[in-house]
């Protein structure tokens, strides 16, 4: 009989192995320190756990609401619920500017990037500080309407109220899933199950995506559970899965830090092999065509495995359009530093979300410009917190084929660095929404960027005089076809008139909640007039208009697809049937707090025009 001895010192040091795979691994939640697994004895509640109420909004990329007011605004989750668990359409909520798929079926809609991971979905996020930090044990999301958009949840291990601030900021996924539809609008307590993570947070961010609900959502409050001292679980009660012995365990470190990609990037240490069988037998531009359907890390990735794929994955062909928003957490200086090289010829770049709290500096950001900037025709710069005036400068002089430039929520840039962005005439598409340009600058950027289709300057508060731009607008702006006015608060019926006579080739126009438009100047008739490509018109919550508008509307305006009168009283069953009978190609309308219209007439209208989306909303 042969000894057992050997095989049972195999299985130990096996066993052995496994538990300090665990120990490594203790970031997903299933074992927390080597303590446990040397003392294999069952941990006990060592703190009790604290329950807290998000104490600030810290940053966010998007709201419903006026800059100015609570209503409706990311502000608004902050503190204890005001609304749950009571359901429906409440102001003391927040809610984001956005909802299903109507903005990218409009004109101003953007062409997406390739090579965004499908694991990739948020369109917005909010940062929520709260007083104590913990180890997550819950986060529960109180959603009085419209629920189900909120796709990933991540902790951060910044304190924001602490006067140190640390030299390595780390994001961690609690949770994360793909976007689903909830049947029915009510209230919902959201409470994934989250992952345990290795070091204390206060700093929460919630990312949605709201492509597949009927209406906004509307958030009241985030709650976070936790304990002040790390929880150690139990290794009898914990499970081993075996998948994990054969993975890279590199590549799980490269996953929670801030170099997640930087090793990836730099690695130049190839692997010698005699031949690459027919692979290589294949032509260059087939190879670099397989190639361009891979993720950025996944490219990074294959350019470790030889010489052929490190030439493939190195070559700029493969960066003519690229977007590190989907990293946004482990993006800093040397992410761009070790891009440089391969990013010679890019084109399109989307770092919107990144860099923020040092990730990424003023310096790092003009080094790479200055080598990659000469092609670039778009810049996607969204809630890119670390810009400054110089940043601007230096985009203005790196690129001068720069047709699309979005500062969407940059709300740190000061108002004169916007001066810099009339030195860039070509450009075609301009998005400042919620940033703080002032008058002279927007006038500066109209009267030499000619070439401008698109402008956004959606809650733009430091606008004095909205009807002097809009003059510029008529006399500069001939090729216009998009424009958000959204909540501008001074826009009056001379500047309408100005716009509508100069552009004649606008085809959206977004005039929600502006207050000083009155239907009885005959501003709305005259747009109805002047513009006859108009497919998007939002004249949210202006209660003034009424059915010669929507009559209007009708005889001129034959290719409208989207139309927003969210709140007006004055507005007919009789007249929204002669739009939706001469506008046959009109998707969405949006007859919320219309009052003249009720449940009745929207079901009526619905069975007799079923391919229209009829969004009809309630007062409480």
């Amino acid at each position: 009989m042969p000894p057992v001895f050997p095989m049972l010192t195999v299985l130990s040091m096996f066993y052995y192995m496994c538990l300090r795979r665990r120990a490594r691994t203790a970031t997903r939640g299933e074992m927390n320190s080597r303590r446990a697994i040397e003392s294999n004895t069952r941990a006990l509640p060592i703190n009790v756990e604290i329950v807290q109420y998000a104490k600030e909004v810290l940053d966010f990329s998007s709201h419903y609401g006026s800059e100015n007011s609570m209503s409706y605004t990311m502000w608004n989750l902050a503190g204890i619920p005001n609304v749950y668990p009571s359901s429906g359409d409440f102001t003391q909520t927040a809610v984001f500017r956005t909802y299903g798929t109507w903005w990218d079926r409009c004109p101003s809609a953007r062409l997406p990037f390739k090579r965004t991971p499908s694991t990739f979905c948020s369109q917005d996020y909010v940062e929520l500080a709260f007083e104590e930090p913990v180890y997550p044990t819950a986060v529960h999301i109180l959603e009085t309407y419209h629920p189900g958009a909120v796709v990933r949840i991540l902790a951060c291990s910044a304190n924001p109220y602490s006067q140190n601030p640390p030299a390595e900021v780390r994001w961690e996924i609690l949770w994360s899933e793909a976007p689903t539809k909830v049947n029915g609008p009510q209230a919902r307590q959201f409470t994934p199950c989250i992952k345990q993570i290795n070091f204390p947070t206060n700093l929460i961010r919630l990312e949605v995506n709201s492509s597949l609900l009927d209406y906004y959502t509307e958030l009241d409050a985030v709650v976070l559970h936790g304990v002040k001292e790390r929880p150690v679980l139990s290794l009898k009660t914990s499970m081993i899965d075996m998948n994990d012995i054969d993975e890279d365990e590199d590549e799980e470190k490269f996953a929670c830090g801030m170099d997640a990609l930087n090793k990836q990037f730099s690695i130049v240490t190839l692997r010698e092999w005699p031949t690459n069988g027919y692979f290589d037998k294949l032509p260059y531009e087939l190879i670099q065509l397989i190639l361009s359907h891979l993720t950025v890390p996944d490219l990074c990735r294959l350019a470790q495995t030889c010489k052929l794929l490190y030439q493939h994955c190195c070559d700029p062909l493969q960066y003519i359009h690229l977007s590190l928003q989907p990293y946004w957490a482990r993006i800093n200086d040397t992410s761009l530093e070790h891009l440089q090289s391969r990013c010679t010829l890019i084109q399109w770049l989307n770092l919107s979300w990144t860099g923020n709290r040092g990730a990424i500096s003023v310096s790092g950001f003009s080094r790479f410009l200055k080598v990659c900037g000469s092609e670039l025709v778009r810049l996607e710069l969204s809630c890119g917190h670390f810009l400054n005036e110089t940043c601007l400068e230096v985009i203005t002089e790196m690129c001068p084929n720069l047709q699309e430039l979005n500062l969407s929520s940059c709300d740190k840039i000061p108002p004169q660095a916007f001066n810099h962005i009339a030195k860039v005439g070509s450009l075609k598409r301009l998005i400042l929404y919620r940033t703080k340009v002032e008058q002279t600058a927007l006038l500066s950027i109209l009267n030499f960027c000619s070439e401008l289709q698109h402008l956004s300057l959606g809650s733009c508060v430091m606008i004095e005089d909205y009807d002097l731009i809009a003059s510029m607008m008529g006399a500069k702006c001939k090729k216009l076809r998009s424009l958000d006015l959204w909540r501008c608060k001074n826009i009056t019926e001379s500047g309408i008139a100005e716009l509508a006579s100069g552009c004649q080739l606008l085809e959206e126009l977004d005039l929600g909640w502006c207050p000083t438009l009155q239907s009885s100047t005959g501003c709305f008739t005259n747009l109805a007039r002047k513009l006859p490509n108009l497919q998007k018109l939002f004249l949210t919550a202006n209660r003034s208009v009424c059915d010669t508008d929507i009559e209007e509307l009708a005889a001129n305006c034959t290719h409208l697809r989207q139309l927003d009168i969210l709140g007006t009283r004055m507005v007919s069953p009789a007249s929204l049937r002669k739009l939706l009978e001469s506008c046959k190609d009109l998707s969405l309308l949006d007859v919320s707090f219309c009052s003249q219209i009720d449940n009745r007439v929207v079901l009526e209208l619905n069975a007799n025009f079923p391919n229209v989306f009829i969004k009809k909303s309630f007062t409480q």
